[in-house]
C-alpha cells in the first residue's frame, strides 16, 4: 500500500478500512504550513509528499485533486504547533483542534454566536467547567461545518447542540437531519480539545499519536 520510505511511512502502515476513520495527531512547527499534512497523506496514497495535489472545494476545504481518484476523504486542523487529520471512506470527515486556554469572552461569544439555551447552560456552569464546555461546544461546530465542506461564514446559529449522557449531540442543523450526525469527542491530551464529526452511521475512530522523531 505505501512505497515511500521514512518514520512516518512505517508508522502508517495499518489499512483505512471502509469502517474506519482514522484520526492522526501530528506536530507542524511554525513555518511548516502544509508539509505534515502532505507527508501524511503522500503515505496513504503511496506517492512522495510533493506529488500530492490539493484542490479547493467550493467553500475552501481542501480536497485531494481528482488526479488522486477518490481512495479516502481527508479534513484536518491546526491549533499552535499541533494538527490533526481525519481520513476516512466514503464520507467527508469534519474535524477541529483547539488548544485549552482561558477565553475571557467565552461567554460574550456564547450570546452572540450560539443558541440561547447553549449560553444559559454556559452561563449556568463554574469558570472552569465553563471553559471546556465552550470548547466542547466550539470544536462540535466547527467540525460539523468542516464536514458540510462550509465555513463559520454559514451561520454558528445555524446548529444547535445538546448534552446527553454520552457527551454532546447534534440537535439541529438547518436543512439537514441531525440525527444522521455523529459527533466524537477526540482524547488529545490535557493541553488541547479536538472533536471529529460525520454524516452517516457509526463508526470505529482509530486515534493514532505520532512520535516526536516522526
Amino acid at each position: 500500500m505505501h512505497s515511500i520510505d521514512g518514520p512516518l511511512a512505517a508508522k502508517v502502515a495499518e489499512p483505512l478500512l471502509a469502517d474506519e476513520i482514522h484520526v492522526w495527531q501530528l506536530l507542524r512547527p511554525h513555518g511548516a504550513k502544509r508539509q505534515p499534512l502532505l507527508a501524511l497523506l503522500g503515505c496513504y496514497l503511496g506517492i512522495d509528499p510533493t506529488e500530492v495535489r490539493l484542490v479547493e472545494g467550493l467553500h475552501g476545504r481542501p480536497e485531494l485533486h481528482a488526479a488522486h481518484g477518490a481512495p479516502f476523504d481527508f479534513n484536518w486542523s491546526h491549533s499552535g504547533e499541533r494538527a490533526v487529520v481525519a481520513l476516512a471512506k466514503g464520507l467527508s470527515p469534519g474535524i477541529d483542534l483547539e488548544h485549552r486556554r482561558a477565553r475571557s469572552s467565552a461567554l460574550e461569544i456564547a450570546r452572540r454566536f450560539f443558541t440561547a439555551e447553549e449560553a444559559a447552560w454556559l452561563d449556568s456552569l463554574g469558570e472552569g467547567e465553563r471553559q471546556v464546555a465552550f470548547l466542547e461546544l466550539w470544536t462540535a461546530r466547527e467540525a460539523v461545518l468542516k464536514a458540510l465542506g462550509r465555513g463559520i461564514g454559514f451561520g454558528l446559529d445555524k446548529l444547535a447542540f445538546r448534552r446527553e449522557t454520552g457527551g454532546l449531540v447534534l440537535h439541529r442543523l438547518d436543512g439537514d437531519d441531525p440525527r444522521a450526525w455523529q459527533l466524537h469527542a477526540l482524547d488529545v491530551g490535557v493541553d488541547a480539545f479536538a472533536t471529529l464529526a460525520w454524516r452517516g452511521s457509526l463508526r470505529r475512530v482509530r486515534l493514532f499519536p505520532l512520535a516526536d522523531d516522526a
